[in-house]
C-alpha cells in the first residue's frame, strides 16, 4: 500500500501540472478530481447522488453548475456550459449523471474494471450491493491495522476507518456501494500504467 500512495501522489502531481494547460473542459474537470487523490472522482459522484432527491439520475443545467460548485471544482461558468451541452445529447435540458461520470471516470479497460468488481463482490457477503462492517467481518482483517495492535482502536474502529477510505468524505454514511468502489479505484487505476501491475496490485490486496 505504500507503493499505491506514492503512485497516487504521483498522480496527483501530474494532474496539477496538467491543469493550466488542459483545454477541453471535460478533461480538466477529469484532472482536478485527479488532483484530489484516488477519491476524487468518487466524490464528485457523491456530490451529485445527495443532489438527486428525486433518484431520477439527472439534473439540468443549474443543478449541475450547483453540484460542481458545491464540490468545489474551480471552473469557468463557459465551460460548465459547454460540458453540460456534450452530454444533453438529445437537447432536452438534462443530463443524466450516470453517463456523465461514466464519461469524466479515467478509462479503464476491461481486465481492470472486471477485478475491481470481483473485488468488491468478495467484500459484499449479504449481496445487497452495499458493502457495511458487517461485511467485512471475516473478510478484512482488522488485527492486523497498527492502532489495533497499539490498543488505540477497537475492530469496529478499524472496520469504520476502512470503509471511511472508499466513502465520501463530505457525507459518510457507513456503506460503500459498487459505483464508489469503482470510482474510488478509478482514481488508483489512473496512476498505475501497467493492466499487469494493477489486477496483480488487487489481487494481492483482496486475497483473490
Amino acid at each position: 500500500m505504500a507503493a499505491i500512495s506514492q503512485l497516487e501522489r504521483d498522480m496527483m502531481e501530474k494532474a496539477r501540472r496538467q491543469i493550466p494547460q488542459c483545454q477541453d473542459p471535460v478533461e480538466k474537470l477529469r484532472l482536478q478530481c485527479l488532483a484530489r487523490g484516488a477519491s476524487g472522482i468518487k466524490g464528485l459522484g457523491r456530490a451529485f447522488r445527495i443532489m438527486d432527491d428525486n433518484y431520477s439520475s439527472s439534473v439540468d443545467l443549474e443543478e449541475f453548475s450547483n453540484g460542481l460548485q458545491n464540490y468545489g471544482v474551480p471552473l469557468q461558468p463557459e465551460e460548465v456550459q459547454k460540458i453540460f451541452e456534450q452530454f444533453d445529447t438529445n437537447g432536452n435540458g438534462t443530463i443524466n449523471f450516470d453517463e456523465f461520470l461514466n464519461s469524466v471516470r479515467p478509462p479503464m479497460s476491461n481486465a481492470r474494471r472486471q477485478v475491481i468488481l470481483e473485488a468488491f463482490h468478495k467484500m459484499d457477503k449479504t449481496g445487497d450491493g452495499l458493502v457495511t462492517i458487517e461485511d467485512l467481518k471475516g473478510v478484512y482483517n482488522p488485527k492486523c491495522h497498527q492502532k489495533y495492535q497499539n490498543g488505540e482502536w477497537n475492530e469496529r474502529q478499524v472496520f469504520q476507518h476502512f470503509l471511511d477510505s472508499f466513502d465520501s468524505p463530505n457525507k459518510k454514511d457507513g456503506q460503500v456501494t459498487a459505483e464508489e468502489f469503482l470510482n474510488y479505484y478509478s482514481g488508483v487505476s489512473a496512476s498505475i500504467d501497467s493492466d499487469a501491475y494493477f489486477v496483480v496490485m488487487m489481487k494481492n490486496a483482496w486475497k483473490m
